[in-house]
């Protein structure tokens, strides 16, 4: 096995097995230089994917790659395209290089968010190393399995009036209509989803898949890719600290385990 790899951006533990799980808003550092230009508020990065490295933390048990960035999506989001277009037409998005919390709020303060040479210089320096490592290490996986599968996994408080209206189901599976993977992957895991009670699940509803899984989904060139939007509410507290609930994610990680189970046994047909 590979050794870790460890750099300012991210960390990548490479594995064995043909799947990388990729956690793209799991980070929380916003860079001294730029914390004078967010709102005081900005600096508890509310809106981060919680949590999620310890709770897929078996991954690295598994055989499994796993790549977990250091910085927060207020700096920048890894899981929008460079060109910062929107991912779900007619519906308020969240940005490339965000000017505002999952409530609307802004973000900075007046007159100090980033301009067209500011976002360019952390698409250099932040985004490119994370999409560069993970289109690396998928062409390593695919290169000695044949195929390689990668895992998108984030999570989210349950209920963001500004993103959506009312209450997510509590697992939100996304394969872009089918898209980024093959159709039996796609069953496969939709049917683990389906066959249990615990939690309520969707496949491709409001959340079918950000720009990772669009772009890295090829199912034609052997990579194969899904996104799993995870309710905060699952594994964790949604109020400030935002405390991490071991009994909670002791009833949702076998679920996971299953799910990340289903990717490493599949096989292309």
């Amino acid at each position: 096995m590979k050794k870790t790899i460890h750099n300012d951006v991210f960390t990548l533990y490479p594995g064995s097995k043909p799947l990388l799980v990729s956690m793209p808003h799991v980070g929380t550092v916003i860079p001294p230089e730029l914390q004078p230009r967010f709102v005081e508020r900005a600096l508890q990065v509310e809106d981060t994917d919680w949590h999620l490295d310890k709770l897929y933390h078996f991954v690295r048990s598994t055989g499994a790659s796993m790549i977990v960035p250091h910085y927060s999506r207020y700096v920048i989001d890894l899981n929008r395209p460079s060109e910062n277009t929107p991912m779900y037409a007619g519906a308020n998005n969240t940005e490339l290089c965000p000017t505002r919390f999952f409530t609307g709020d802004p973000l900075y303060r007046e007159g100090m968010a980033p301009d067209d040479a500011e976002i360019a210089r952390r698409i250099e320096t932040y985004w490119c190393p994370y999409r560069y490592a993970l289109e690396a290490e998928l062409t390593r996986l695919r290169t000695a399995h044949g195929h390689a599968v990668l895992f998108d996994a984030h999570s989210i408080k349950s209920e963001v009036p500004w993103l959506f209206d009312g209450r997510l189901p509590d697992l939100n599976l996304g394969t872009v209509n089918g898209a980024s993977v093959a159709p039996d992957l796609r069953e496969a895991l939709a049917q683990v989803l389906a066959q249990q009670s615990a939690f309520s699940q969707v496949v491709d509803g409001r959340f079918k898949g950000g720009h990772i899984t669009r772009h890295f989904g090829r199912p034609q060139e052997g990579w194969h890719a899904v996104q799993l939007e995870m309710c905060w509410s699952c594994y964790m507290a949604e109020t400030p600290p935002y405390r991490l609930d071991e009994s909670r994610a002791a009833r949702v990680r076998p679920l996971l385990q299953q799910l990340v189970h289903t990717m490493l046994s599949w096989k292309p047909a």
